[in-house]
């Protein structure tokens, strides 16, 4: 079946645009920078001479290593490719950091990482943070692995910091890049189990190349294609409204997906794939793609559960206790063919579900918005190629182009406009952005118009992160706008079972998910074992580095591998706000202590599971801790294992400091938060703005609080009512149908 599909699959590239800003770095600042990431991700070679292009072994430590790497199924020649390449060896390495540093990075970032840099280009700067006056990058790449490890025991928080920061560069960059990585541990491009499916043939709105702006009059705009727009624009389509649905995203149909490891982060993600906080601590992943996060997501369709429904209700909204918020529910999934029949779960959620049950955890399947099909299909994080998973693009929004819905990809909302003062919201201003004359994103013939859009309705479905940002742009002062940031912070676990060919790439994502561990303190607040999405670049990264050979000979185990999450409901929350210099979204945002005591639980709970189910090492994402190695020599007591039992306690001993730990979430709640007052919110229980006529919110961002559960439904759910609610206010209010 796998060769069938392969035969008649092929996906097309999605050429990613040139950088924005030129060169991120000096000459000097790239050759030390350059000489780090070689130290994390060396060429290593056999010699009893020190060097610096490469990084050397013993001969015997080199046989040995070269051997282990090859007994995992891996043929001689290309273990001893991989092992000659290093990180700027690999084409494109150099061009995607600069890419990932110029356009990417917060302004701040960027400055600390030049004047770093160039400290380390001056000898007094060396001397101190690397102990020898010798420019670093003319020391030995031995010598090199010494002081990145003297970094990441500092005493000195900074060079902890620096140390992880330039880590998680190098390797996620290299992995991206790397042509010797993929064939080595038999990553395909083409999913094993992937189908091409019939996509939705969209009718984009154009607009012709000239100075003068235009103009364009509907009944209600929609800023946002993903889950929260996507349901309000089927809705309000049908029911009789001219709507228009702009996003900042261009559309790739299915035959340009799943994309690369390089395409996907750029073209599917904000931010080129990841926002840091402004201290580092988390890494937040959020969809920016035509049909927003349902582009990118896992399929997981979650109803949001009792505690969390009576908690929001408790604070004022009765709505979600009521049945109509459970219609609302139920109607979403069963437009999606929300299901758990059709699930074949993949090696990573048989692990997970059968060591919950030999730990007596419970452990449901996890409902799919697959259509009532089996979805085999571990690629989906870069686009759905089979079509099958039922996000706005497959579902929500062709249902809405049917009743008459139009569309326009490539739009920037700048600011809301409003007439009355800020009393009444009239529409959106932005930028569109062409493409290219052969329809690509890329070309040199691109251009940009300033459109006007005039609406009786604006509804904002931008997202957590951006539709505050947008509220705020527009002039709105409430100061409870971009507050009340919730995530899910997630830590992992990894587990090795070398005697597997696990390919952890196949297969349903998430399809099972542990839920004893949900109320650790009795008010609804936990964490969550789930399985990880196992792209290379996505879940290696997250892995300390400890030394050049250990790195090497670690990501080759990617194969045999399986990945989890302790995801916890947090308690506490941030806040979202411009950058003063460039207007992007910064994140303040750090998990609390008793956050951070949930997610740990659930990293012990993974560890006994994996060693319950036989893994020979199992890796956490955990600053400081080392990999736990089974003794295979002596009879396998499970969680009683003494050895074991240790590793647990250091686990527990270390927990996450701060700065070298790193935390990851791909679900962002609250910044626009419902409630029942002004004072306390930014939308009231029907989703209009305080203060404004014709504005409304309709995506995570109206959550209370955090939803402790993967917030597709629950977006799409408080969407449906808000949506059907205005269809039936607009119906009273009459008025001429606007006309495009």
């Amino acid at each position: 079946m796998a060769t069938e599909s392969l035969a008649r699959l092929a996906i097309l590239a999605s050429p990613i645009a040139a950088p924005n800003n030129g060169e991120a770095l000096t000459s000097d600042q790239w050759t030390t920078l350059l000489a780090i990431t070689d130290a994390f991700v060396p060429a290593i070679e056999s010699s009893s001479t020190a060097s610096t292009s490469n990084y050397s072994l013993s001969p015997s430590e080199y046989t040995k290593l070269a051997t282990d790497i090859t007994a995992s199924g891996q043929d001689a020649d290309t273990v001893r490719a991989y092992l000659s390449e290093s990180a700027t060896s690999t084409p494109g390495f150099k061009d995607l950091v600069n890419r990932m540093l110029g356009d990417y990075s917060r302004s701040d970032a960027r400055k600390s990482t030049s004047i770093v840099l160039s400290a380390l280009g001056t000898r007094a700067g060396c001397l101190l943070m690397t102990g020898s006056t010798t420019p670093i990058h003319l020391q030995p790449l031995n010598v090199r692995q010494q002081i990145l490890q003297s970094w990441s025991n500092s005493y000195l928080p900074p060079l902890r910091l620096v140390c992880k920061l330039f880590g998680v560069l190098s390797k996620q960059v290299w992995l991206k890049t790397s042509p010797t990585y993929a064939k080595l541990i038999g990553f395909p491009r083409i999913p094993a189990h992937g189908t091409e499916g019939e996509g939705f043939d969209y009718n984009f709105i154009r607009f012709p190349r000239s100075e003068s702006p235009d103009v364009i009059e509907v009944d209600v705009v929609i800023v946002g294609s993903g889950c929260g727009g996507g349901v309000c624009a089927k809705n309000l389509a049908e029911s009789g409204l001219r709507v228009l649905v702009v996003d900042k995203a261009y559309h790739f149909p299915p035959k340009h997906l799943p994309m690369t490891q390089i395409e996907g982060p750029i073209h599917l993600f904000e931010n080129g794939g990841a926002e840091f906080s402004d201290d580092s601590s988390i890494a937040v992943l959020s969809g920016q793609a035509w049909g927003g996060g349902g582009t990118v997501n896992w399929s997981a369709s979650l109803q949001t559960q009792n505690y969390v429904r009576q908690e929001w209700a408790d604070g004022g909204l009765p709505f979600f206790a009521s049945a109509d918020f459970q219609d609302s529910l139920d109607r979403v999934c069963h437009r999606m063919g929300v299901s758990t029949k059709f699930i074949e779960h993949n090696r990573t959620n048989q692990a997970l579900k059968e060591g919950a049950r030999r730990l007596g955890y419970t452990a449901p399947d996890v409902p799919q918005n697959t259509g009532g099909k089996k979805h085999y299909d571990g690629y989906c994080t870069f686009g759905c190629g089979a079509a099958e998973k039922q996000g706005p693009v497959v579902s929500w929004l062709p249902d809405a182009a049917r009743a008459g819905a139009q569309f326009i990809e490539g739009f920037s909302a700048d600011k809301i406009l409003f007439s009355n003062g800020k009393g009444t919201a009239t529409g959106v201003q932005g930028t569109w952005k062409s493409r290219d004359s052969s329809g690509g994103v890329t070309g040199s013939d691109i251009y940009t118009k300033s459109v006007t859009i005039k609406a009786k309705k604006t509804i904002v479905s931008c997202g957590s992160l951006q539709s505050p940002l947008l509220l705020m742009r527009s002039g709105l002062t409430n100061p409870q706008i971009g507050r009340n940031l919730h995530l899910h912070p997630v830590s992992l676990v990894a587990a090795v079972f070398p005697d597997e060919a696990i390919n952890p790439w196949e297969g349903g994502i998430l399809t099972t998910v542990v839920t004893s561990l949900e109320n650790l303190d009795g008010h609804g607040h936990g964490t969550k074992l789930e399985a990880m999405t196992m792209m290379p670049a996505v879940m290696l990264p997250f892995i300390p580095w400890q030394s050049a050979p250990h790195w090497k000979e670690l990501a080759p185990k990617f194969k045999n591998m399986v990945g989890f999450i302790s995801l916890a409901r947090d308690k506490d929350s941030g806040k979202v706000y411009p950058d003063k210099e460039d207007g992007k979204c910064r994140i303040a945002y750090n998990p609390s202590a008793l956050d951070r005591k949930h997610i740990l639980e659930g990293i012990v709970a993974l560890a006994k599971i994996s060693q319950v189910m036989g893994a020979k090492e199992i890796i956490t994402t955990m600053a400081g801790i080392p990999i736990f190695v089974r003794d295979e020599s002596q009879p396998n007591l499970g969680v009683n294992d003494p050895k074991f039992q240790d590793w647990i306690s250091q686990i527990r001993k270390k927990g996450f400091p701060d700065p070298e730990s790193l935390f990851g979430s791909a679900h962002q709640m609250g910044t626009c938060r419902m409630g029942s007052n002004e004072r306390s919110s930014v939308v009231d229980q029907e989703g209009k703005v305080w203060g404004v006529d014709g504005l409304y919110v309709a995506d995570a961002s109206v959550f209370p609080s955090a939803s402790g559960v993967n917030p597709m439904i629950t977006n799409m759910a408080i969407s449906d009512w808000t949506s059907r609610n205005l269809a039936k206010k607009m119906k009273l209010e009459g008025g001429e149908r606007a006309k495009l």
